[in-house]
């Protein structure tokens, strides 16, 4: 068959678009033991992730004066403290390999002249309040959030109008396998935040959510549930914020008032839920887990479970004095709190001493919790899936 002028147009495309592609096979031979990250684009070849966990990156800049890696999360990344220099080839590829990573979902860019510029090679994530580059490095031994032959539930999406900001929001919500099958059974609802920078969409793209639910139920370690998960940015309606005020600090009351007025409603009359408190659970990461703990420990009429990843609550933690108060009474809240679950990662530093300061100073004051040690993980989505792992399986069991 001739080639047509479509055809011709079609080719030249793709040779324009060659240096903004990820680097192909014929860059990426290689004769030692790596593997290109599954978080890659499809073919991509780097990032490469070897046996040690060092990675190696490359990205292509004929033109370009000084290429660098910057892992996200500074001295907490998984991938080092550093931003690290690369090496430019004859044929224009700019390359290093970073040491041994923290097994997990790392954040990267790079900076090419000063700008900076997401990899090509990796599939986009939405971090650090914009779409970027991630890196996925496997943890020996662990399945727990891989795909397997089990039933799979669903993860749908739900727009929704909010009274409290006057705008539209957006749902995810992850249904148990069996949620069209059983259609006479109702569920409890488990509502999970993410960390700040990030969206509804994190722990789904991020951490896996729904596979670790899928694995869990399959096996009998959790309970069929729902998994709620919304952006926990919320301005209230006819409210202005700052530039220097986009925080959640500065929207944490809207987005109480989204979660308790907006998402629960919803999420009630929407889907099959058991509606009460001893059903319903709320967890979150970091920003989300503070959301979490300000929202459900001032409103235990509407949450029984109680989950924060990676969120103390700071300094100098009085349980006599803090939330309101709410811990004044240990006999009261230990009956009505089915479970307050705390967990930080050894490798988080400030995060994991806070937490575990919060942790002693419960069980001093005869407040009932669990407190979770991620071994060797930092502030980033391993700790978070496996605060997950552990987590949800205590969940609904009286």
């Amino acid at each position: 068959m001739p080639r047509t002028k479509t055809a011709f147009l079609f080719l030249a495309a793709l040779t324009a678009l060659s240096c903004h592609t990820p680097i192909t096979s014929a860059t990426a031979q290689t004769t030692d033991d790596s593997q290109p990250a599954t978080s890659n684009v499809r073919g991509g070849q780097y990032p490469r992730v070897h046996a040690d966990l060092s990675v190696t990156f490359q990205f292509k800049a004929p033109t370009a004066q000084r290429v660098q890696l910057v892992p996200g999360g500074g001295v907490e990344s998984g991938l080092g403290s550093k931003t690290f220099d690369m090496t430019k080839g004859s044929d224009g590829v700019w390359t290093v390999t970073t040491p041994p990573a923290v097994p997990g979902f790392h954040y990267y860019w790079f900076l090419v002249d000063g700008v900076q510029v997401n990899d090509p090679a990796s599939e986009t994530y939405f971090g650090y309040g914009r779409p970027t580059s991630a890196v996925e490095v496997p943890e020996k031994g662990a399945d727990y959030y891989e795909a397997k032959e089990v039933p799979h539930g669903d993860v749908r999406i739900r727009s929704y109008f909010s009274k409290t900001t006057g705008k539209w929001r957006r749902a995810y919500i992850y249904t148990p396998p069996e949620y069209d099958t059983k259609t006479r059974t109702r569920y409890p609802a488990l509502y999970l935040q993410h960390g700040a920078g990030e969206d509804e969409r994190g722990w789904t793209n991020h951490g896996r959510m729904n596979f670790i639910m899928d694995n869990l139920i399959a096996t009998g370690k959790a309970k069929p549930m729902l998994v709620v998960m919304d952006c926990g940015y919320a301005t209230k309606a006819g409210a202005s914020i700052g530039a220097g005020q986009r925080n959640f600090m500065a929207q944490i009351g809207g987005f109480e008032e989204v979660v308790l007025n907006d998402l629960i409603p919803m999420i009630d009359s929407s889907y099959r839920t058991l509606a009460n408190r001893k059903t319903r659970a709320m967890a979150g990461l970091s920003m989300g887990g503070f959301q979490t703990l300000q929202i459900a420990l001032g409103h235990l009429d509407t949450f029984a479970y109680i989950g924060a990843f990676s969120s103390p609550p700071g300094d100098g933690f009085d349980p006599a004095r803090a939330y309101n108060g709410v811990f004044s009474d240990p006999a009261a809240f230990n009956d009505k709190v089915k479970l307050l679950w705390l967990g930080a990662g050894t490798g988080e530093k400030g995060f994991f001493i806070s937490a575990r300061v919060m942790h002693e100073a419960l069980e001093k004051a005869g407040i009932k919790n669990v407190f979770y040690e991620s071994t060797d993980t930092a502030h980033e989505w391993q700790t978070w899936r496996r605060d997950l792992y552990d987590f949800a399986p205590r969940l609904f069991r009286d």
